[in-house]
């Protein structure tokens, strides 16, 4: 059974990255399931760190965009938000080229907080970074879309 409050067209999702880090830095979601969501990120000349690695904070940025975006996902926006209140990251393996693609999965949807847990993948399917955020659930009136 699906967790989501709210209309999971890919379309409408990738909408909400116009103008954004998450367009600059080439972040899609690509896929959407009952209880996850996946994205993927290019390795290129935007998320390369200047030894032509993968950029740890490109695939937090990632980690982030997904898990943020699913969490907002299960939630009605016209009563409550979802924002980031921590999240780590460890990088298991270097990428030069390609692409990555993480998938959110919810650990945890409580009143106040949730957790999802990111794997972050290259293209031979190897774990290349893992992370996990907690986000706060809080009142829309407080902060609001742009």
């Amino acid at each position: 059974m699906a967790i989501w409050k709210q209309d999971t067209d890919l379309a409408r999702l990738n909408g909400w990255s116009a103008n954004t880090m998450m367009e600059t830095l080439g972040i899609h979601i690509t896929a959407i399931g009952d209880d996850w969501l996946q994205g993927t990120m290019p390795v290129d000349h935007r998320t390369h760190q200047p030894y032509g690695l993968l950029h740890g904070g490109a695939s937090v940025a990632l980690a982030e965009t997904l898990g943020s975006s699913a969490a907002m996902l299960t939630l009605d926006p016209a009563q409550e938000v979802a924002v980031g209140l921590d999240i780590n990251a460890n990088h298991i393996r270097g990428v030069r080229s390609g692409t990555v693609t993480g998938t959110a999965r919810m650990l945890h949807i409580g009143r106040t907080t949730q957790v999802w847990e990111i794997r972050i993948e290259n293209e031979a399917n190897e774990l290349v970074c893992i992370s996990r955020i907690t986000m706060a659930v809080i009142p829309a009136r407080v902060v609001g879309p742009k």
